[in-house]
């Protein structure tokens, strides 16, 4: 009897872990199979989708949508002709840099040339291009591009004091966005009048300089005059909205070329709640805004002393060339005597978010990096109330150049001449 029921019991016992088993292993097939369905349903997600599931406040600073295509098959080829480019490349771009960087010098420097130039064996790489759809006369395309190289850039400088030294230019880092226009679009082969190139977005561009056989910070003031000249030709000559025209086939292109399209007037205010930069009393702040930060273009505040909540009320004009794409800067400083200024606080605001000819009051919140706004300190707000942005890009005949001028001269008087002749025809005819 006994072994009969031990039977029965490792019968039902046995049937029982097996229907377990088999239980446990289909509710996983099914958790697997609704696992691999989720999954592709998120591999067919566009990324608009992914913002409506979840709004772009809830993703951390670092996550970063892109819309450009990857360019793969670009830079496997660029690879592989880069030693040739290098070559080719080198001569020219000495020969077309050097009277840039003449032209842009330091007032300490005497002279600026090259000694050595090559770009050495690393290619940049073409991370993504996308094509902007806001032009049906043109086509405009936008590469995204990465280098980190490892080129040889030797410089001769000399100083106003008649020395010589040979400076290294190392450690390139660059990242930015290049935007071609090809326009005007055209009934001739190659369906394009010119190629217009800018440097649209400048994301990154670090380089460290260092004199050979010596130290560049024994002689004062020469690393930043040679950093100071090369950022000011970069942005004076090749940052958008300035752009480079290269005619494809004859024709006049000035129409393509840079012109004011307005002025923004605003009032700078005040900031409050500012950043103490100073140990013993407060700080000494002031401001410099910009349009394009070119020395010319930069308007400086008076300082305030001794105040973390400073009231200027100074008036400002800048030159507007691009209301689209450009921003005012403001940035804020601590002004530290014959030291250099330490930075408190900066902020922008997009000139297409002001409506030309109305008046509005603007607060703005300062941060550390106007690129990267992870921390989440409170450095502070500055106010400037925004006049007016006069866009007279209707009044196109003020920056007509002499020659469209006399063209439109020569065509108005042709034109007033064949009515004269119609005139005297039909004077003189029977009719």
């Amino acid at each position: 009897m006994a072994f009969l029921l031990g039977l029965f019991l490792g019968v039902v016992v046995g049937v029982g872990l097996v229907m377990g088993f088999v239980r446990s292993e289909n509710y996983r097939s099914k958790q697997r199979s609704e696992l691999a369905a989720t999954v592709a349903a998120f591999s067919k997600m566009t990324v608009e989708d992914s913002r409506k599931i979840l709004p772009a406040q809830f993703y951390p600073s670092w996550v970063v949508f892109s819309h450009r295509q990857k360019l793969t098959w670009l830079n496997l080829e660029l690879m592989k002709i880069w030693p040739y480019v290098n070559e080719a490349a080198s001569e020219l771009i000495r020969t077309s840099v050097e009277p840039v960087l003449e032209q842009y010098r330091s007032a300490i420097l005497a002279s600026l040339k090259f000694s050595k130039l090559t770009l050495g064996t690393v290619a940049p790489q073409f991370t993504g291009v996308s094509i902007i759809e806001d032009d049906i006369s043109g086509i405009t395309m936008e590469l995204e591009l990465q280098w980190d190289g490892n080129p040889s850039i030797i410089l001769d400088i000399r100083t106003k004091l008649g020395v010589a030294l040979p400076i290294q230019v190392k450690n390139i880092g660059f990242t930015g966005v290049f935007r071609l226009i090809f326009k005007p679009l055209v009934e001739e082969f190659p369906c394009f009048g010119a190629i217009s190139y800018s440097l649209r977005e400048k994301k990154k561009l670090d380089f460290t300089l260092k004199v050979i056989g010596g130290e560049i910070s024994s002689i004062p003031g020469i690393s930043n005059a040679i950093e100071g000249t090369i950022r000011d030709a970069i942005e004076d000559t090749l940052t958008w909205p300035v752009r480079k025209i290269v005619p494809i086939l004859p024709g006049d292109y000035s129409d393509l070329e840079l012109k004011p399209v307005g002025i923004l007037e605003v009032k700078l205010v005040q900031a409050t709640g500012l950043t103490n930069k100073d140990l013993i009393g407060k700080s000494d702040p002031y401001a410099v805004l910009y349009i394009r930060p070119l020395h010319d273009r930069m308007k400086t505040s008076k300082v305030i002393n001794n105040d973390l909540s400073p009231i200027w009320n100074e008036h400002y004009e800048f030159i507007v060339e691009d209301a689209s794409t450009q921003h005012l800067t403001v940035k804020i400083y601590d002004d530290e005597g014959i030291q250099a200024s330490e930075l408190i606080g900066c902020a922008q605001v997009k000139l297409k978010d002001l409506q030309p000819g109305k008046v509005r009051d603007v607060w703005l919140k300062l941060v550390k990096d106007l690129e990267v706004q992870r921390d989440r300190k409170d450095r502070g707000q500055v106010s400037f109330i925004h006049h007016k942005i006069f866009l007279f890009s209707i009044y196109l005949f003020t920056y007509m150049t002499k020659s469209s001028i006399l063209k439109i001269l020569y065509r108005i008087g042709h034109a007033i001449e064949e009515i004269i002749n119609m005139e005297m025809l039909f004077t003189n005819s029977d009719f």
